[in-house]
């Protein structure tokens, strides 16, 4: 055996008992874990399913409970969510299944560190969707749950008390699907859904919902640095289907939730930036050149504030057509100031009446005259 041969299989062997020794149970189990979602993954009935599921629940139900499984990264199971919270506290584990009618079931636990009681609480959430709301509106706990895919936690305080935002999607019909927004606390001996901290201009609700086009996708994530939840303000197609939220898609403006106090703010028709774009001042590009082949280039990305009075743009201002507003037969309440300001600049520069020719030379006089004869 050549000495290149035994020191990979030095490495290899090395590697092997690194791993191994992290936690050798949970690793047993998760192996086990990703040979009964294959199954699961490749079933073709509902009944096919079912039993696959209920057995790959019993087994994530044992290694939850194994000591290190909130912190353990279950690498294998890549169509199972496992969403840790920033304070290391919280980590959500779910998983969809899709039936054979196209809906979905949904499938969580949550995993909380109780420092009272120093251990780490396993709760399972029981979808009971289809005995409840579509889009509920009062507070829920872990037995009463509506089902969705969550897949960012924010921790946020309000008193003493750490109330964890999550952003989740819901799958939920043939037409439209679901962004939400929930807060999610824990008592004594329950996981609760739903508090009064998202503040909508004189409205507060206990969670947001957010339904759309199925035909499209919807932005909704959390931009840590900035401390903001943005997304994609949505529009009905035409003004005509403002009822029927299936025809909702992005209009290319965006939105806000700031946490100011206590509460989750909105803010409407904020800036979205690309920080990508912003901290490299070059990028590369794929252009056509005068001989009609495609190279390469590298172009300046110097972004600018829209805002800014100062930018080539003249700071012009966004505004978000809405379903209150499109169509008005009062365009004027869809303008802001500095377009009420752009426009009253305009009147004033140029007030001519084209029918007036008092304003008009001699010579435009004639030629409009001869013009009138002429026609």
């Amino acid at each position: 055996m050549s000495m290149k041969v035994v020191v990979i299989s030095f490495f290899a062997l090395t590697s092997f008992f690194t791993y191994a020794e992290g936690n050798p149970v949970l690793q047993e189990i998760e192996q086990e874990l990703d040979s009964l979602l294959d199954v699961l993954r490749t079933a073709e009935t509902n009944a096919e399913k079912s039993s696959a599921n209920a057995e790959f629940k019993q087994l994530m139900t044992q290694a939850l409970n194994e000591p290190g499984a909130l912190s353990y990264d279950f690498t294998l199971l890549e169509t199972v969510g496992v969403i840790d919270s920033p304070d290391k506290q919280v980590r959500i584990v779910n998983w969809n299944v899709e039936q054979e009618d196209f809906s979905h079931t949904y499938h969580c636990f949550v995993l909380y560190n109780d420092n009272k009681k120093d251990e780490v609480r396993v709760t399972e959430l029981v979808d009971m969707s289809f005995g409840m709301p579509s889009q509920p509106t009062e507070i829920i706990d872990h037995e009463n749950w509506y089902g969705a895919l969550y897949y960012k936690i924010i921790p946020v305080k309000r008193g003493s008390k750490t109330i964890y935002t999550l952003l989740g999607w819901d799958h939920n019909s043939s037409l439209s699907q679901i962004k939400l927004i929930d807060a999610m606390y824990f008592t004594s001996s329950a996981v609760k859904f739903g508090s009064p901290i998202f503040k909508m201009g004189k409205k507060t609700k206990k969670r947001v919902f957010f339904e759309h086009s199925k035909k499209t996708s919807m932005f909704l994530n959390y931009e840590a640095h900035r401390e903001r939840i943005m997304m994609d303000h949505l529009s009905p197609e035409s003004p005509a289907l403002k009822n029927f939220r299936s025809y909702y898609v992005p209009d290319m403006s965006y939105d806000a939730f700031e946490y100011e106090g206590k509460k989750w703010v909105l803010k409407e028709d904020v800036i979205g930036i690309n920080d990508n774009m912003i901290s490299s001042q070059k990028q590369e590009v794929t252009v056509m050149n005068n001989q009609g082949q495609l190279e390469k280039r590298i172009v300046k990305t110097n972004w600018q504030n829209p805002e800014d009075a100062t930018a080539p743009a003249g700071g012009s201002e966004h505004v978000a057509v809405t379903p209150e507003t499109e169509g008005s037969e009062n365009p004027e309440i869809q303008k802001t100031d500095r377009q009420k300001e752009l426009d009253a600049r305009v009147d004033k520069k140029d007030k001519r009446n084209p029918n007036d020719l008092s304003i008009l030379g001699d010579k435009k006089k004639k030629k409009r005259r001869w013009f009138k004869r002429k026609n």
